[in-house]
């Protein structure tokens, strides 16, 4: 089967997007159980119960965020180009609160002093609220535009600083994604543990999922009156060799809107993030899985607003709006595509189906005795 250069394009704006929604369903609850662990756990043995419900596939759900900088710069050579040159600073930032993580993990039980094994807790603490915070501010700085331009020979040139990029929308966002990770964590987590624990998980899921709400609702009206959205203004022709200076952009209140009047499908986003952020809220602390699907329903359905407003842009400029990064010119050669598209028709459902196995291998409740039998 060959694809026209057109279906490519969008086959591959749809696979890097279900490999960030993938990373925040899977890995997310890892990021919020690191955030919750320290607050939920009043003793060492609580802290050690809910560590150890991520500790045998934290990796294996980090290993997604490599896949998405592998995809990147595969897919979109001048996406990954702009925006890891000029937002180094961040991405060492996520990069430096994640070494965190690995050594957290492999390094806690190893001394049975409590201020070693605290020290560690607020060390996994913060690789998990770092990396949600700056993810988060990450999407709010693309829906504004990132200060960036390519010359003639299609230079990057990145015009904008850190400390740009915590602006107040920015921030909103930020925070947004820490609710919405700490409730997808909390609903992990009452569904894996018993007992006391359980119940602070339940009421921690139920208070980050109506912060979520209120700061999904809140992000929203700021899209629609607060902040310029994007729109192309001339004729695109997808199957086109890439050229990002062969365009005209506009910059207009309300643009991030346009796709929802016509497409309509596409509210089944900001619906699924509502509605499944409403669905935790009213949840009682019992245990069942109805919370944690709807809290991976919110997640997606969040992720997805953002992705179906700004479509086609990817990654738009707010000082030069013609050097905008969309899904028609920010993308390899078709041949490129083409062959990578064979890859993940092969990879895919074997890492799906590994993973699989992997949490069936580890379901079931996590106790004080488990901890103890396995260390």
């Amino acid at each position: 089967m060959i694809f026209d250069y057109e279906t490519l394009k969008l086959l591959w704006w749809g696979f890097v997007g279900t490999i960030i929604v993938v990373f925040a369903l899977t890995d997310g609850w890892d990021l919020g159980i690191g955030i919750l662990s320290p607050i939920l756990g009043h003793t060492d043995d609580e802290r050690r119960i809910i560590l150890r419900a991520i500790e045998p596939n934290w990796e294996g759900n980090q290993t997604w965020l490599v896949i998405a900088g592998g995809v990147l710069f595969a897919a979109w050579p001048l996406v990954y180009a702009a925006s890891f040159s000029g937002l180094y600073v961040a991405m060492l930032l996520v990069l430096f609160a994640l070494f965190f993580r690995p050594v957290g993990f492999k390094y806690r039980n190893k001394v049975a002093d409590p201020r070693w094994r605290r020290a560690w807790d607020w060390g996994l603490f913060i690789g998990g609220f770092v990396p949600t915070l700056v993810f988060g501010v990450a999407f709010g700085n693309l829906l504004q535009g990132v200060p960036f331009h390519f010359d003639g020979d299609m230079r990057a040139f990145y015009g904008g600083a850190f400390w740009q990029l915590l602006n107040p929308f920015a921030l909103v966002a930020g925070v947004l994604s820490v609710a919405m990770l700490v409730m997808h964590g909390a609903c992990y987590l009452r569904l894996r543990l018993a007992d006391d624990l359980q119940l602070r998980a339940a009421h921690a899921a139920r208070l980050a999922s109506l912060a979520t709400i209120v700061l999904f609702a809140l992000a929203g009206v700021w899209v629609a009156y607060g902040i310029d959205g994007y729109r192309l203004t001339s004729a695109v022709d997808g199957n086109a060799v890439s050229n990002v200076l062969a365009k005209t952009v506009e910059r207009a209140p309300g643009a991030w809107l346009d796709n929802y009047a016509h497409y309509r499908w596409m509210l089944v986003a900001p619906v699924l993030g509502f509605a499944g952020a409403v669905v935790v809220a009213v949840s009682g602390s019992r245990r069942t899985a109805l919370p944690l699907l709807a809290s991976a329903c919110a997640v997606a359905g969040v992720i997805l607003t953002a992705g179906f407003s700004m479509f086609p842009f990817v990654m738009p400029s707010s000082t030069h709006p013609g050097s905008s990064l969309t899904a028609w010119d920010a993308v390899s050669s078709k041949l490129t595509l083409q062959i990578m598209f064979w890859v993940v028709v092969v990879f895919l459902p074997i890492v799906t189906v590994y993973t699989t196995w992997a949490y069936a291998k580890m379901r079931g409740t996590i106790t004080l005795e488990t901890i103890r039998t396995d260390y």
